[in-house]
């Protein structure tokens, strides 16, 4: 493989890897604010505990978030040169944002929310809980915007500089409100409070299935049902939005996720198939005739572009594209049935007694993390062969002068650390979960004790 292939496989891998700890980071502290919040309410000790807990997991998950995220600022420099030296002015702008606003503002009060539960007010640890999540949240905005930017770029004006051209900001707020970077954020934000909510789903289901911990299990099945049933039927609105912005700004792309090769009205909305790139077709497909038509344009009459309106060498490739982004709908939807049969059940008070429910609950962790995974991939991929889309190539990007085996030696070499840091935190999490809720966070005495002033 050449240095560009190569160039591209370790930056998904290590984007693929990191990527598994921000949306649960994001997920994670929303209900952290929430847990904390009841508490404050009602003084009921068991969410003090539900609270004390999750900080816990919390700061694990960030932990292995930053230490992976490293890898990929370096990448730019080293893989990606002349990218970095075309869009710096943009894309550097929208990551320093994240670096000032958001990781400053998250990792300064992560210090009061892990230690600072004996040595504030509750209202001033409840006050850094929420920065910390507004600073989580604050991460995907400034991440997002400047992905966005690649997709459906807006605000700038390419400049000469010697033999070499750069696209430079004109207006900021264009930046960062470009065509398609609310609707993703929407999208993503989704997908983070559905990674967060199964997560405590999961511990709940499991606890319940051991019959351990059980009124902290019942409390957490409560608060990430109902996190996880919101967020999900939310994932389908902001999914349905963000598919229109594709439609418009990046139709190629549209009709790769539908594997649409001709051109036509009443075009079906393609539930499942294998898409055969050589003979331009999709086979053993199943639609559902007009309804991609309307969805996208409200009535089936109006015209859906096939990727035959496009030269060969500006497709994307199709399957891939097609296979991720159906993977994602299927296992979004999927997690939809999940949350409401959990609070069906749990509103009729039988949730306990259904084991293979509760299976499906601790097995619906996963979920979230693949349609996440899965849907990086259809937008990425999607984007091909552009890095950013309409201006530069993917192959132009690349270092000009790293070799195809010095990229080999780092990606074999980022796959072991990563594979490492992977091990450590599922030995880690396990542990944690092994060990449950402190007991003694149920007490108000002791050294867990917290002011009562607020």
């Amino acid at each position: 493989m050449d240095a560009v292939i190569l160039a591209r496989v370790q930056f998904a891998l290590t984007v693929a890897f990191h990527y598994l700890f921000p949306p649960l980071s994001i997920g994670l502290g929303l209900l952290l604010v929430w847990m904390e919040a009841l508490w404050l309410k009602t003084n009921n000790p068991l969410y003090h505990q539900m609270a004390r807990f999750w900080t816990r997991i919390f700061a694990l998950v960030f932990a292995i978030g930053v230490a992976s995220g490293i890898v990929m600022e370096f990448e730019f420099g080293t893989n990606w040169a002349a990218y970095s030296r075309y869009v710096g002015d943009v894309f550097g702008s929208a990551l320093a944002a994240e670096g000032i606003f958001a990781f400053f503002l998250e990792s300064g009060f992560l210090a009061v929310l892990l230690f600072g539960w004996e040595r504030v007010s509750r209202s001033v640890h409840f006050l850094a809980t929420c920065m910390v999540c507004l600073g989580a949240h604050f991460s995907a905005i400034w991440i997002v915007v400047a992905n966005s930017w690649m997709q459906t770029p807006a605000g700038y004006h390419l400049v000469q500089h010697g033999d070499r051209v750069r696209a430079e900001i004109t207006n900021f707020w264009e930046l960062v409100f470009n065509p398609s970077s609310m609707d993703r954020l929407f999208h993503v934000l989704c997908g983070a409070w559905q990674a967060g909510a199964f997560l405590v789903v999961s511990v709940g289901a499991w606890y319940l299935l051991k019959k351990q911990h059980e009124a902290f299990a019942r409390a957490c099945l409560r608060l990430g049902l109902s996190v996880a049933l919101a967020a999900s039927l939310l994932q389908l609105v902001s999914g349905h939005r963000s598919a229109r912005i594709v439609a418009q700004h990046q139709p190629a792309k549209l009709a790769a996720f539908e594997g649409l090769y001709e051109t036509r009205t009443h075009a079906p909305l393609t539930l499942a198939g294998w898409v055969d790139e050589q003979q331009e077709r999709l086979r053993f497909k199943l639609e559902i005739p007009g309804l991609l038509s309307w969805l996208l344009h409200g009535e089936a009459s109006k015209p859906v572009r096939g990727l035959r309106e496009w030269p060969k060498e500006d497709r994307p490739p199709v399957n891939l594209t097609f296979q991720c982004y159906h993977v994602m709908i299927g296992v979004g939807l999927g997690l939809i049935v999940i949350a409401v049969l959990g609070v069906w059940f749990l509103w009729r008070g039988s949730l306990p007694q259904r084991r293979w429910l509760l299976w499906l609950l601790v097995l619906s962790v996963l979920g979230p993390q693949v349609a996440n995974q899965a849907g990086w991939c259809a937008a990425e991929v999607g984007r091909q062969p552009w890095i950013v889309y309409g201006l530069m190539r993917t192959a132009q990007g690349v270092s000009e002068t790293v070799s195809a085996s010095a990229v080999l030696t780092s990606l074999v070499l980022f796959a072991l650390v990563n594979l490492l840091l992977f091990g450590v935190f599922l030995y880690l999490l396990n542990d944690k979960i092994q060990h449950g809720p402190d007991g003694a966070d149920l007490t108000p005495e002791g050294k867990l004790a917290m002011p009562q002033t607020s």
